[in-house]
């Protein structure tokens, strides 16, 4: 196709769009995108075309004439909130829109007696974070970006973190969801309150489906009460150590929230001293909270560890640093994974990696790392130990000469079945996920 040719059906997607949604600044052609926003989008599809423009619907009714124009006319889409995540998962290729949830980000409905909260795709974490605060509540998950990431894009890409110690990961927390299918109908699962049993389980599908199946549009998750203190161990040492505080832990009473191994260069550049580290925060009533900190600061000390109990602004700076020394922007040129192994066999693992943490109750952990030999490596020795890599980020010539996702299951032909039916024309973050899904 030439430039005059190209630039002409370029300018057809942005009129037809125009005529759907009247907002001014709802389209963006793609000149007119900030480079830095041109640089995100870059680093999600191959680098030989671009987008035409990116969408901002103001609604879900908006989304869904969108979606249902673009699967009309066969556009491939690539949807997004903040694009704080677009840059995870595999490469999308002819991408004709990127389609932004951003604006769609309004309450609900914050139902602060039956703990619950009902909110649109767009909305950050971090404002959401604020609003139940008022309320002494809180949003149990920690993704990475909190100020930018939208709730919409934590779940599409199942983004945890370490608080899956105790209330397990987004799925577990998900109680609804609304999503614009790919014909661009509007359909919804589950509900608003906690015992709701009815009908499918599609949010547990849509959890980590990185946009392949739908545009989730609105969300309702289980809240908690915001925990009256805090306090975090942090134990550093020589391996055998380590392990044993974590056998000793695990068969004690202690109940930490976030419980994390943390690798020898991670606990090294956060000045927490030398060796492996075992990072526990424990979060309840003041009482409490000193209690299980002592408790667990004497184990370590009668085996030999080193150890420290932050609190108050030290604790909140450490959760802060420890994700970002992993997650870097879209300019870098370090490779971001995750992992997945055994339990039983984390600091076995952890003590093979550079930089890098493993949750303690579930095995899962970011890596970064440097070059591809090492990406396959590690790859090995997850795998090995009857677990995973995947690439989340990468520069796009890296991930195009990867397997990013690393997958060896047998369950391929069930998930092209699944994104058939969803999604028959193939319109949705093509090439994004598993098998080239």
């Amino acid at each position: 196709m030439n430039a005059m040719s190209n630039e002409k059906t370029q300018s057809v997607y942005a009129s037809t769009i125009a005529s759907i949604i009247n907002t001014e600044n709802a389209v963006l052609p793609w000149e007119n995108l900030e480079p830095s926003q041109k640089q995100r989008i870059h680093s999600a599809i191959d680098s030989q075309s671009h987008p035409s423009c990116i969408v901002y619907p103001h609604t879900q009714a908006e989304l869904a004439a969108v979606i249902a124009t673009a699967n009309r006319n066969k556009w491939l889409v690539l949807p997004c909130g903040s694009t704080s995540k677009l840059h995870w998962g595999g490469i999308s290729k002819n991408i004709d829109i990127v389609v932004s949830t951003e604006r769609i980000n309004q309450l609900i409905e914050h139902a602060v007696g039956d703990l619950t909260v009902t909110v649109e795709a767009g909305m950050k974490f971090g404002e959401l974070q604020e609003i139940l605060a008022k309320s002494r509540q809180t949003l149990a998950l920690d993704p990475a970006f909190h100020e930018s990431a939208t709730i919409g894009g934590i779940v599409a890409t199942a983004d945890t973190g370490s608080l899956r110690q105790r209330y397990g990961g987004v799925r577990d927390q998900l109680l609804g969801i609304t999503f614009i299918r790919a014909d661009g109908q509007i359909a919804k699962a589950g509900g608003r309150v906690v015992k709701n049993v009815a009908g499918y389980d599609l949010m547990k599908l849509f959890t980590g489906s990185y946009g392949t199946l739908g545009i989730i549009s609105q969300v309702t998750f289980r809240v908690y009460p915001l925990p009256e203190t805090s306090g975090t161990v942090v134990l550093t040492g020589k391996v055998e150590a380590i392990s044993q505080a974590v056998t000793i832990l695990q068969g004690s009473e202690l109940t930490p929230t976030q419980a994390d191994l943390i690798s020898n260069q991670l606990v090294s550049r956060l000045g927490l001293g030398t060796g492996i580290g075992l990072i526990t925060r424990f979060q309840s009533i003041s009482e409490s909270v000193k209690e299980q900190s002592n408790r667990l600061l004497s184990i370590g000390q009668q085996l030999g560890l080193d150890g420290a109990i932050y609190s108050a602004e030290n604790e909140a700076a450490l959760w802060q640093r420890l994700p970002e020394q992993i997650h870097f922007d879209v300019t870098s040129s370090l490779i971001t994974c995750k992992i997945g192994v055994m339990p039983t066999t984390a600091v076995e693992v952890i003590n093979q990696i550079s930089t890098g943490l493993i949750h303690l109750s579930s095995g899962l952990g970011l890596v970064s790392l440097e070059n591809e030999s090492q990406v396959l490596i590690l790859r090995n020795l997850c795998q090995s130990n009857y677990g995973f890599l995947s690439v989340l980020a990468a520069p796009v010539e890296i991930k195009k000469r990867l397997d990013v996702w690393g997958y060896t299951g047998n369950a391929l032909h069930i998930m092209r079945g699944i994104k058939e039916r969803f999604d028959g024309n193939y319109i949705l973050s093509p090439g994004r996920f598993v098998g080239g899904i």
